[in-house]
């Protein structure tokens, strides 16, 4: 996972926090654990020994650029719309994963603990192209 997409996984936090912020009512999501460096790397095998998951994988990266232009404009009927894509298709890679990317947005991208995690899905991210 390179910093793009541990920003992209940062707008695919923020989705169900603009949809809430447009409903005005209920109590904020709850929040996964802050994940481990050795979770990525488990979770990163998990894929990469997967055909099937490794293409959802790399669907989802392609999803998360679309979301960062939609960001950009500030498209946010758009980013909801691409956000459920996502989210569906994080749910045929594994519960694991959906906890490692809701967790991911306690992590600052730009931080050296940042920097590990996009070392270890760099490997997959290289597998998309």
């Amino acid at each position: 996972m390179n910093l793009k997409l541990l920003m992209a996984v940062s707008l695919f936090a923020a989705v169900p926090m603009v949809a809430m912020a447009q409903q005005k009512n209920g109590p904020p999501p709850p929040s996964a654990p802050k994940p481990t460096v050795a979770a990525a790397q488990k979770i990163a095998q998990m894929i990469s020994s997967d055909k099937t998951k490794l293409q959802v994988y790399c669907d989802i990266g392609k999803l998360q650029d679309q979301m960062e232009q939609a960001s950009k404009k500030k498209d946010n009927k758009t980013l909801e719309a691409l956000g459920a894509k996502v989210e569906a298709l994080a749910q045929q890679i594994g519960p694991d994963y959906v906890k490692l990317m809701d967790g991911l947005d306690q992590v600052d991208p730009n931080s050296v603990e940042g920097k590990q995690f996009a070392a270890v899905f760099e490997p997959l991210d290289k597998q998309c192209k």
